[in-house]
């Protein structure tokens, strides 16, 4: 009888800790976290603790940020938008200087960078600021969400971090899209956006120039600027249809492809498993995507619908900016490939 009391105490528990969380999304999700650690194992087997380490934090982040009611994020989108704001202000004025980039704020016992806090906030702020509108959104609402949006957006830009603005930029713009932005204006944005492309190609930092550059042309400096475009490229190339095997990349194994562990893991999985291993990831990434738009849609409020939208979009954003660019198509960023 004390058995089956335990077993039924156990079972109620499990239940209580997975409730909120949706199965499939789950499902998916882990299976990425799988094929992240196996291709750690394969690209630096030294960090393969630390990212076992790393998948568990996430996993109870995931479980405490579930319980977190929608309600109770409205509350805060606010606050941590304001406090995202003033830290990079802060950093504007006293951040570290690092590589020439003031990207860092020193706060004693560490070294925090306010940019990726906007990440959340940014749609967190927006999603909000949408929620409170009883009609259907005016042009002059559209204009004060903007106005919030590219006021953190240029603050990150000048430090400069042209990735994590494009980033930020993208998180906002993606709930203002969800929130009913018609076509006209967006088309009317595209062509604002061309029309200033010459105008921001003269206000980019050297460096930034010279990533675009290189991507035209990597073979203009093989062995520097062009160096990691043409390494990835080789790597994804030369694992064929069905790869050359699980630790069996050379361009890998033989440290060829820099920052094989981070940014461009997707040269090494690309190499060992081939287009068709590619063509599982791929598919992997949109059911994930798929069912996080799904969740968007069904969801019970504007709030909800808005916020699961735009973080869906945003993981999709990082994985196809992170696969462009180790595939040779997209500048070289600083964007991971999402759960690998």
């Amino acid at each position: 009888m004390n058995h089956d009391i335990g077993l039924a105490r156990i079972r109620d528990l499990l239940q209580r800790l997975i409730a909120p969380i949706d199965g499939p999304l789950m499902l998916i999700a882990g299976m990425l976290l799988l094929l992240a650690v196996g291709m750690m194992g394969s690209a630096s087997p030294e960090r393969l603790n630390t990212q076992l380490v790393n998948v568990a934090v996430a996993l109870v982040v995931m479980r405490i940020a579930a319980q977190v009611p929608p309600q109770r994020l409205m509350h805060l989108a606010v606050p941590i938008y304001l406090a995202g704001l003033l830290l990079l202000i802060a950093v504007a004025l006293f951040g570290d200087v690092s590589k020439g980039a003031r990207r860092w704020l020193n706060l004693g016992f560490m070294r925090a960078q306010p940019s990726e806090l906007m990440k959340i906030a940014m749609p967190l702020l927006l999603a909000w600021y949408f929620q409170q509108r009883e009609a259907m959104p005016r042009l002059r609402d559209y204009a004060i969400a903007a106005f919030m949006l590219l006021l953190p957006v240029a603050l990150i830009a000048r430090q400069p971090d042209l990735g994590t603005a494009v980033l930020v930029l993208a998180a906002g713009f993606y709930v203002i899209f969800f929130a009913g932005l018609s076509w006209k204006i967006m088309i009317g944005m595209v062509v604002a956006a061309a029309a200033a492309a010459p105008l921001a190609w003269t206000m980019l930092h050297d460096y930034q120039r010279n990533r675009i550059i290189t991507l035209l042309d990597p073979e203009k400096d093989p062995l520097g600027k062009g160096f990691h475009i043409i390494q990835s490229t080789i790597a994804i190339g030369s694992g064929g249809i069905f790869g050359k095997g699980w630790r069996e990349g050379t361009q890998a194994q033989l440290e060829f492809i820099p920052e094989r562990h981070t940014d461009f893991i997707f040269a090494v999985y690309s190499e060992e498993f081939g287009l068709l291993g590619n063509l599982l990831l791929l598919l992997l990434y949109a059911l994930l995507i798929g069912r996080g738009l799904l969740i968007a849609a069904n969801a019970a409020t504007l709030f909800s619908r808005l916020l699961a939208g735009a973080v869906t979009m945003i993981f999709f954003t990082y994985a196809f900016v992170n696969m462009g660019m180790v595939s040779g198509i997209l500048p070289v960023v600083g964007v991971p490939l999402p759960l690998i």
